[in-house]
Formats: C-alpha cells, structure tokens, sequence
C-alpha cells in the first residue's frame, strides 16, 4: 500500500516551511530515508515561465531552499535542473528569485540533455530522458498544483515531463498530442522509467484556472509527499475535486494498473476529505494537446524531429 503524507500549510516563511517539511516527510522516514551520504540528488522543480513571476506558475523558491538545505544535512549533493518551455533553466531560475538561494546553498545549475532510455512500455519502448536525472542517485520531484489547458490539471506525473530536454517536448505533444490518451500514456511511462524517489508537491498556493501560466494564484494550504509520484497524484485530485477520467495522466495510470484509487493509498496524517475544496478552478476551455498547428507546420515539424527519433546520432550513442 502507497503512502501518502498530506499536511495543511499555509506559509512559505522558511522556519515554518521548514517545519511542515518535516513533518508531512516524517511518515516516510524523514529525508534521511531517501538520501545517503555522497548521494548526488536531482532536485526538480517546476520552472515552466520567466515570463509571469508572482503569479505562482512555479515551485516557490523557498520550497528548494528547505529541500536543499536538508540533503545537504543528510549528507547528499544537491543539484538543481529542469528544461523550461522556453529559455533555460539558470534563467528562469534568475527571474523567478532563485539565484539568492542557489548562491548561498553553492547549488549548481545543470541543464538538461538528451539520451535514449529502454522502457517497460510496449507502446514506447524507448524514451529520450535527461542523461543527468537518469544518472542522479536521488530524483526528488517538486512540482506545483496547477489547472492545465491541455491535460485538466498539472501534478507531480507532469512535472517529471520536464527531465526529456529541450525540443523534445514540442515534438512528443506534435506526435503523441492528437490523442490525449496516448499522450497522458507517454507521460506515465516517462515518470515510470525515471522512477523519482520522492515527491513534495507545492500546493500552498496554487494556480487555477487557465494554467499552466495564464491563470491566477490560489491558496490551497496543502503540502503532499510520497514516495509514489502515481498516489500522490491520485491523492491531490481527490482535494481539488476533478474526475481522474478528465485527466490524461491519471486516466492512463489507471489502465495501466498503476495506483488507481483512494482505498489502495494510506493516509498517515490527513485524508484528501480533510482537505478537499469545491470550488477550485479548472480551465473555461481544453485546447488541443498539439497546440492545433496547421496540418503543414505538423509534417514539417514531425520530419525534422522524426531523424531524432529514429535515426542514432553520435553525441548520444557515444554518451
């Protein structure tokens, strides 16, 4: 049985974070339970926008500065990486107030690249992956609440969609995007194959609405940790209120026989009822997963990323 730790929290003051931190870590084990000495830990917030700062589009600083500070006292080597939809990581790090915090911590930046990874998965049996997130000791995944105008809502499945670098993005919602249900697949197997030791999800403030960037910020007053990204995920739908079967993600775990339901997930602290809203927002309007690209720029799009694909190229079969 999945544990799921959630916590009422209401303040993103370091001291009182922190607090919550350990507390909703403690069913678990606490961070010493995930993290050994020498461990080198992938920290992997989501960093989606330079561009909306302060409207809560991203893993609040202070959530990284509290989860850094505690493997660097467990003895691990924390370091900090995602691949936003636009710019990089250190930019949007910079705009969105982390470099204080990088700084003082001396946590580097890394950015993201491409390898091909073999998968469990019949229907994507190779997905290219961070080379960096694959090769960490420790994955700890600190993604944000969010509405989503493609997938209904952004949890912590979704986040992990950040480890497949640049691009490669854009081409997975051009290829797999023209039917949701083979694109939430995708993004299952992707977190399936990158196995993340832990997820701490961000959903003091959340953002609702017509997220993942043009909605507003929402105070939800949940933190939620697990060691399983899939119950976690089940576990903050439940509190927002939103059918699992209008999300992709959640709907492909589900047939996949992955975590699919509150009775096979225990709650040490707080139940989802506990916590549950009913009138959080969700997008006025789904857009087509594809961005709905003209049938031209799709072809185009899809033979120029189609030889990435398929054909070996010699930076990656040589890394």
């Amino acid at each position: 049985m999945p544990t799921v730790s959630l916590l009422r929290a209401d303040s993103y003051e370091l001291k009182s974070l922190r607090t919550s931190i350990e507390t909703v870590l403690e069913p678990l084990g606490g961070i010493k339970a995930f993290i050994s000495s020498g461990d080198r830990v992938l920290l992997k917030p989501n960093l989606l926008t330079a561009g909306r700062p302060g409207k809560e589009c991203i893993t609040r600083p202070e959530i990284l500065y509290c989860v850094a500070q505690m493997v660097l006292e467990a003895g691990g080597k924390p370091f900090f990486g995602d691949s936003p939809a636009f710019g990089t990581a250190k930019g949007v790090a910079a705009a969105n107030g982390y470099l204080t915090i990088l700084k003082e911590l001396n946590l580097p930046v890394v950015e993201f690249h491409a390898k091909r990874y073999n998968t469990q998965s019949e229907n994507f049996n190779n997905l290219r992956l961070s080379k960096e997130a694959m090769e960490a000791d420790v994955i700890i995944n600190l993604p944000k609440v969010k509405s989503h105008m493609q997938l209904t809502i952004t949890l912590g499945v979704k986040n992990l969609f950040g480890c497949v670098p640049g691009k490669m993005k854009a081409w997975w919602h051009l290829e797999a995007g023209k039917d949701a249900a083979r694109f939430g697949e995708m993004l299952v197997e992707t977190a399936r194959t990158l196995q993340s030791d832990l997820t701490l999800i961000d959903g003091i403030i959340g953002h609702e609405g017509n997220g993942p960037s043009g909605g507003e910020p929402r105070f939800l007053g949940v933190l939620g940790a697990s060691n399983d990204v899939f119950a976690l995920d089940v576990a903050m739908a439940e509190i927002l209120g939103v059918n699992p079967w209008d999300v992709p993600t959640l709907a492909a775990q589900k047939h996949l026989g992955l975590c699919k339901d509150l009775a096979e997930i225990d709650f040490p602290i707080s139940h989802p009822r506990d916590l549950s809203i009913s009138d959080w927002q969700l997008p006025s309007a789904l857009m087509p997963i594809d961005f709905g690209l003209p049938r031209v720029l799709r072809s185009t799009f899809k033979h120029l990323y189609i030889r990435l694909i398929k054909e070996p190229l010699s930076i990656y079969s040589q890394s």
